[in-house]
């Protein structure tokens, strides 16, 4: 069995509570994302949107940001999930976090009481870059594909289908795949 290094430390984050049960906290040693939870009653009609207050106000270090994500659980069990997703929480942003959520059911609404966890923060250090024009990018692998371009495009692009040859040459070169 292989030995894994010691945990790293954790990162204080000095953190507002509007209510003291919104700290985020973790379920699990070893979770990315810590719980957020709601601070109002709310009921997200079905395929409707909701932006939901979690009490939570944060100071993260310069280098650092947020990133608010679903819950897999609500995603899966009851079609909730968030909208902007990973919603952003820059370091000098000091405000309220809020949660849009939205009801992908169109048929059953989503009923959320104070203190029901609706979505994860996670908390990583992001890099400052300096962009550079250039004429050319370098060359890789990938190059420009994108979109499915890597597998299971299918969806995406369907398969050609057949064509005589009078309608190949009366496609403009913008028609052609």
């Amino acid at each position: 069995m292989t030995e894994l290094p010691p945990p790293t430390a954790t990162l204080p984050v000095e953190t507002v509570l509007s209510v003291p049960e919104a700290l985020p906290t973790y379920a699990h040693p070893g979770d990315a994302g810590a719980d957020l939870t709601t601070r109002v009653d709310v009921v997200v009609g079905p395929g409707e949107r909701v932006n939901v207050p979690t009490g939570v106000s944060i100071a993260l270090p310069e280098g650092y940001a947020a990133f608010v994500v679903p819950r897999s659980g609500l995603a899966a069990r009851r079609g909730l999930t968030t909208l902007n997703a990973p919603g952003t929480v820059d370091a000098g942003y000091r405000g309220e976090i809020r949660v849009t959520l939205h009801n992908t059911d169109l048929h059953e609404a989503v009923d959320l009481k104070a203190g029901d966890r609706i979505a994860q923060l996670v908390v990583q250090r992001v890099e400052r870059v300096r962009f550079v024009p250039v004429q050319e990018l370098p060359g890789s692998v990938r190059g420009a594909g994108g979109h499915g371009s890597t597998g299971g495009s299918g969806a995406l692009h369907p398969a050609p289908q057949p064509q005589t040859p009078a309608q190949t040459s009366a496609q403009t070169v913008e028609e052609r795949p």
